[in-house]
């Protein structure tokens, strides 16, 4: 077994255990969260840094950007209480990482890029990842305002901060989400020749449509004070289009066309 590999066992172990030392002390999932973000930090620099130049094949893409969630998830604990995302955020990260080793595939980006095409790629990355807790922080609000509204919160519920908190909490990701999602559209058109080209229509098109839907939510937060079931359904509409603009179009062209 070479040391990649127990590396990434390691990692998914240390994933598993912080996700269960959320239900004890918030300095336990610190602790261990942090040591699996640093396991997987080296697994994911094996994966991605090759002779050839950056590998960003859609499985070792998706552990880069579960990699950035986790790193997210606990930068955001040292100021909000959003220990509860680490349930289902860490088993996806240690997903992801199983997935990359047991189903390696390349895309290599060659290092003679310029600055401008992979500041547009980690800006995307980073839009994404975090677009990505908005989504699964909707689906934590959708279930408390349903358990709250049917008079059944249970110990979840009562676990989770008031419901005002986790609202508020939720759009502050969306705007800065949001506007790295813009930064990543404008730098795509100004340093990408060809962002409408053959290979990468559909995917501009999609991130379009996700930036038009976010961009309608929070305007309709600002001034109409969109909250609730509208907030939660257009919030995950976004996150599932910029998944198909992202993933759909990877996944099509790697492990279809396998380009």
């Amino acid at each position: 077994m070479n040391l990649l590999i127990i590396l990434s066992c390691l990692a998914i172990f240390l994933y598993c255990v912080a996700t269960l030392s959320r239900f004890y002390r918030i300095s336990g999932l610190l602790f261990v969260g942090g040591l699996a973000v640093s396991v997987h930090a080296v697994v994911l620099y094996q994966n991605i840094v090759v002779p050839s130049g950056l590998n960003l094949g859609i499985f070792t893409a998706a552990s880069l950007m579960s990699w950035v969630i986790a790193f997210l998830l606990l930068v955001s604990l040292m100021r909000e209480p959003v220990e509860n995302l680490a349930v289902v955020l860490f088993p996806v990260a240690a997903l992801t990482i199983g997935l990359d080793v047991f189903f390696h595939t390349e895309l290599i980006l060659s290092t003679d890029n310029p600055f401008g095409v992979t500041f547009h790629i980690l800006v995307s990355i980073i839009a994404y990842s975090l677009l990505s807790i908005s989504a699964l922080q909707a689906l934590f609000l959708a279930f408390q305002d349903y358990k709250l509204h049917h008079k059944h919160p249970g110990w979840v519920i009562q676990r989770l901060p008031p419901l005002q908190v986790m609202e508020s909490l939720l759009f502050k990701m969306i705007i800065l989400g949001f506007i790295l999602l813009t930064i990543s559209l404008v730098s795509g058109i100004v340093f990408l020749d060809d962002i409408f080209g053959q290979h990468l229509v559909h995917k501009t098109i999609l991130s379009i449509v996700a930036w038009v839907v976010f961009a309608v939510l929070l305007c309709g937060r600002w001034r109409s004070g969109w909250r609730g079931k509208k907030a939660i359904l257009w919030t995950l509409s976004g996150f599932v289009v910029l998944m198909l603009a992202y993933f759909g179009s990877k996944m099509v062209l790697e492990l279809i066309l396998h380009r």
